[in-house]
């Protein structure tokens, strides 16, 4: 029963997350709850954290991983193909983490909690036992075939 409830918890924190960063890209918080307010803004914040990319792509990678984080979320709200989407969104948290440390310096990935996040994605991914999940009635209708 644990594990049922944390692995909801781990479910909806990381979606959540997910999709509150991309509310924010499209202005969908009020401008004092916001941290880019706009595409734009969170394209210029891209651009900052990979430097290393010529700007002409950085439109394509904040589209990239914007789409990348609203399909790993609804993987996650359905419970479809629940591990591999809580592999892969630890892998983009971590990566994340990684990018911001590289380009700002570690304290703002630290202050986000982009490592605790991405561990907790990873924790999620190992845990087997499933719970209101689509996963449940995929298998179960494979059996019946």
């Amino acid at each position: 029963m644990q594990n049922r409830i944390i692995k909801l918890f781990l479910r909806g924190a990381i979606s959540a997350g997910f999709l509150s960063a991309v509310a924010d890209r499209f202005g969908l918080w009020a401008a004092n709850n916001s941290t880019w307010g706009n595409w734009d803004a969170f394209l210029e914040y891209t651009g900052l954290i990979n430097p290393w990319f010529p700007q002409k792509i950085i439109p394509g990678i904040g589209a990239l991983a914007t789409a990348a984080e609203i399909i790993l979320a609804l993987f996650l709200i359905l419970g479809f193909k629940t591990a591999l989407a809580a592999k892969l969104s630890g892998y983009l948290l971590f990566l994340f983490g990684l990018v911001m440390s590289f380009s700002t310096g570690v304290k703002g990935a630290l202050d986000y909690s982009v490592f605790a996040a991405a561990a907790g994605a990873l924790a999620l991914s190992t845990i087997k036992e499933k719970h209101l999940e689509l996963d449940i009635l995929l298998e179960k209708k494979s059996k019946i075939k």
